[in-house]
């Protein structure tokens, strides 16, 4: 077995790739005013820090694949699961609308850092004209607040470390204070996680477009509200600006401050002295040994599994990818590229050779006993997008569907089929609020399964290693083991999901 390279040690030099591009970050201890072309003109550090805040504020310059910033923009927003549980072919155009801006508006254009940066790729994004000269000032908010809650995912979890982010709308991180999160006279941050490795809650706001000082002062005093009703518990407050004009680089602010308290509490249902915590980075790292970051990886994975479940025969295939999950190397973020890999490239080979010599059908015990795992998966519609995930991970999606669809039944009005019964005379206002509090009432009712949940997706992930695909799926044929693969795609592989952008999709490069 390989072992994964430790967190503390960095990859020299690091490996840059197709899709590979540079992100000015400036950590500060508060809102400011604008730094004017800063993000330019200051001298940048290279990234070196993993899964928690660097040791000193500043400019830095953190390198990232596109791969990676889409698979924040599929991971973060408002969960509509909960509506689509009877129709789950809607998730498609959910998907679709959180990657779409981002293909749509953004560009990509050269730089050189003076001083040089180690492993820069020399390339940043920014806003393409389509975008400058083609669009709406309503559609550029919509467009700005898509790239902001993207990149606010992208840092906090690719690069600082967090944990699964949520909306504090839905009560947020303590029982006893959900009622004060909900309260519709505050005005609250967007998203709270846990960070293992600081063993603090996290408050988040998001912020994206021009990200003025006015806007950014009005998002820290959303923290600020936030951090009085989370009071005794040790909390940081981060504060994303996601700031771009046309013609000019995407950078981003990080606000932040820490304060001290109460640890954060175990989960609803467990025992204090028995299962360990969520250990630190990517939920799924950890779950062989936990039963909280099951849960928490299969719902964010919910809606990629409706999306594989409501495709078709034809669009489903299964990609090839080493079983050993210790053996893909993570640099930085939660992904592995796949076209540097050897260990994969290797085992495509072998495959492939296979194959040829007349073993095309090869069973799944032949292929598990070579160290190969397949990842189902499939391109979303309209997009150059694949998402998919393995095998253990759609059992556990599957059996938690079947616990959330029983959840939907019994709250009246909830599943998307029922909106048309929606009072279409209340204002839009009354009607976001209405759907609020049905998504609230399902998500405690998800919370109050949390103990029952932890043997039953077990025993689903335990079982799911060994199953096939077509029972998986409930259908009569195991889909197409993908032997040739696709020149054009740009792959990655999280330790449960699977990842691919066209090549040829990637935001344009101008002088």
């Amino acid at each position: 077995m390989t072992p994964m390279i430790p967190a503390h040690v960095p990859d020299e030099p690091p490996l840059t790739y197709a899709d590979s591009f540079d992100i000015p970050v400036l950590f500060r201890t508060g809102p400011a005013a604008k730094p004017r072309k800063q993000w330019r003109t200051a001298e940048h550090k290279a990234w070196s820090a993993t899964d928690g805040f660097p040791k000193a504020d500043g400019w830095y310059a953190p390198t990232t694949t596109w791969r990676e910033i889409i698979k924040a923009a599929t991971e973060v927003g408002r969960d509509i699961t909960p509506h689509l549980q009877n129709q789950p072919q809607y998730a498609h155009g959910e998907l679709v609308a959180r990657v779409a801006p981002l293909y749509a508006y953004l560009g990509a254009h050269p730089f050189e850092h003076q001083p040089p940066v180690p492993g820069a790729t020399g390339q940043r994004l920014t806003l393409n004209p389509v975008y400058a000269y083609g669009t709406e000032r309503t559609a550029k908010s919509a467009a700005a607040y898509r790239l902001g809650m993207t990149m606010t995912e992208w840092v906090c979890r690719s690069l600082l470390g967090l944990g699964q982010t949520e909306h504090l709308e839905l009560g947020g991180p303590i029982p006893a204070l959900s009622a004060t999160f909900k309260d519709p006279k505050r005005k609250l941050p967007d998203l709270w996680g846990r960070h293992e490795a600081e063993k603090v809650y996290w408050l988040i706001e998001a912020k994206g477009g021009i990200c003025d000082f006015k806007t950014l002062r009005d998002g820290w005093a959303q923290l600020g509200a936030g951090s009085k009703v989370l009071g005794s518990y040790a909390h940081r407050s981060v504060l994303v600006g996601a700031a771009v004009r046309p013609g000019d680089d995407l950078f981003l602010t990080i606000d932040h401050a820490l304060y001290p308290g109460q640890p954060p509490l175990p989960p609803a249902g467990s025992d204090p002295d028995g299962e360990a915590a969520v250990g630190e980075g990517n939920l799924e790292d950890h779950l062989g040994e936990n039963d909280d970051a099951l849960i928490g990886a299969a719902r964010a994975q919910m809606l990629v599994y409706l999306a594989l479940r409501s495709a078709s025969a034809s669009q489903l295939r299964t990609v090839p990818v080493p079983a050993d999950r210790t053996s893909r190397h993570r640099r930085h973020g939660l992904t592995t590229p796949l076209e540097k890999d050897d260990r994969t490239l290797a085992m495509r080979d072998d495959l492939r050779g296979a194959a040829l010599h007349g073993k095309s059908h090869l069973s799944r015990a032949q292929i598990r006993s070579w160290g190969i795992d397949d990842f189902l998966t499939c391109r979303i519609p309209s997009t150059e997008v694949h998402l998919g995930m393995s095998r253990k991970l759609f059992a556990v999606c599957a059996r938690l569907h079947e616990e959330d669809l029983a959840i939907a039944w019994r709250t009246p009005g909830l599943r998307a089929e029922n909106q048309l019964a929606v009072d279409e005379r209340g204002s839009e206002d009354a009607q976001d609020e209405q759907r609020l509090t049905q998504r609230r009432i399902f998500h405690e009712q998800q919370e109050e399964a949390r103990p029952r949940l932890r043997s039953l997706l077990r025993e689903a992930y335990e079982g799911g290693a060994t199953s096939d695909w077509s029972d998986l799926l409930r259908r009569p044929e195991e889909p197409e083991l993908d032997l040739t693969g696709d020149q054009g795609l740009l792959e990655a592989a999280t330790p449960e999901t699977y990842l691919a952008v066209s090549r040829y999709g990637l935001p344009p490069i101008h002088a």
